[in-house]
């Protein structure tokens, strides 16, 4: 595919890596692309970081049509930038896409765009410990109409930031408030795509934990509101009794990637790791009697994040007292390792960028 690029003129300057949050700071270019009914993907282009510009009946605005996705480019130590599993990203947005009815994008041609594009940015990729090139793709409807329909016209944009760390607390421990009233997802909707909406329905009960000084909130399922299914924006995992156990992938929970990787991970080392359902009635029991040992969020923002208090109709349960507990420490020093290639990649998950 033929990717014109056009050159920002006026480049920013590159912010020193102590002052990195997430996702404030962006480098100086986007790629684009669009699509149409008659002419497919057409149009890729790097272009100076800038405005979109949008028509106000556009259907994103209107109807929600929006996708996105969220993975990193690490620099090694050796200088080089490489990136973590990007094609399972490129497969979950086409599950996304076909999902709300948005164009899938062929996965070659959007490896080709990915790389293309983070080859122009690489050298905003920090190299400062515990930092790294946050990419996020992200594809909108764009009818110039108000019929709520299949979508005919997209685009499909990409931007990048610098990060630090996700959570200000870092790797270390933070405090999660059990959901009782709202609900993120049901099955048959859209949980297991990756789309606004689902994160827009989420922040009421977000700030409610907030506000009682919780960094996020752990959903129950839907239609029971009985089972566990995420915390906040990741996945997550409890070592219970020994045993790793996540909820399973009912379909209206995010199919994570560091979910997943974790799991191959554990598999490989001779962890028991069980994907089932995982009820509020036995992970209140666990809390009551010890056997809960640990409990972790995994997402690619924040990879692995401990948890070290657990709140449930107003009962605080400290886990592991309030410490990161040595398998959640293990996997989030190997994945980082792997990550940043200071450990071996023996899975072949990491893709570096020419």
């Amino acid at each position: 595919m033929e990717i014109k690029f056009i050159k920002n003129e006026n480049p920013a300057v590159k912010p020193d890596a102590s002052t990195l949050g997430f996702g404030k700071i962006f480098t100086d270019h986007m790629f684009i692309m669009d699509f149409s009914r008659e002419e497919g993907w057409h149009d890729a282009r790097i272009v100076p970081f800038e405005n979109l510009s949008i028509h106000p009946a556009s259907t994103v605005l209107h109807y929600g049509s929006e996708i996105f996705e969220g993975l990193k480019a690490y620099r090694r130590e050796d200088g080089t930038v490489q990136m973590f599993r990007p094609i399972e990203n490129i497969r979950r947005m086409n599950n996304s896409a076909e999902r709300l009815c948005l164009p899938q994008i062929p996965e070659d041609v959007a490896m080709e765009v990915l790389m293309a594009f983070v080859s122009s940015e690489k050298d905003w990729t920090p190299s400062a410990p515990g930092t790294s090139l946050y990419l996020r793709p992200f594809m909108f409807g764009n009818d110039e109409s108000l019929g709520v329909h299949a979508v005919h016209n997209a685009t499909f944009v990409i931007i990048a930031s610098p990060v630090g760390s996700y959570y200000k607390e870092g790797i270390n421990p933070v405090k999660i408030m059990i959901e009782d009233e709202d609900v993120r997802a049901v099955r048959g909707g859209t949980g297991y795509a990756k789309c606004g909406g689902n994160y827009a329905a989420s922040n009421r009960a977000g700030e409610r934990a907030e506000k009682k000084g919780y960094s996020q909130v752990l959903w129950l399922d839907g239609v029971e509101r009985k089972y566990i299914e995420e915390v906040g924006a990741m996945n997550v995992m409890f070592k219970i009794a020994g045993e790793v156990v996540t909820p399973m992938l009912s379909g209206s929970i995010l199919p994570g990637i560091t979910r997943k990787s974790i799991i191959e991970l554990l598999k490989r080392e001779g962890v028991k790791i069980t994907e089932r359902l995982l009820s509020i009635d036995e992970l209140e029991a666990a809390m009551e009697n010890g056997t809960l040992e640990e409990a972790w969020g995994c997402g690619t923002a924040a990879v692995v994040s401990p948890i070290g208090e657990l709140c449930y109709k107003g009962v605080k349960y400290p886990v592991n007292e309030g410490k990161i507990g040595a398998l959640t420490q293990h996997l989030y020093d190997t994945l980082t390792g792997v990550q940043w290639g200071k450990v071996e990649d023996t899975f072949g998950w990491t893709v570096e960028v020419k």
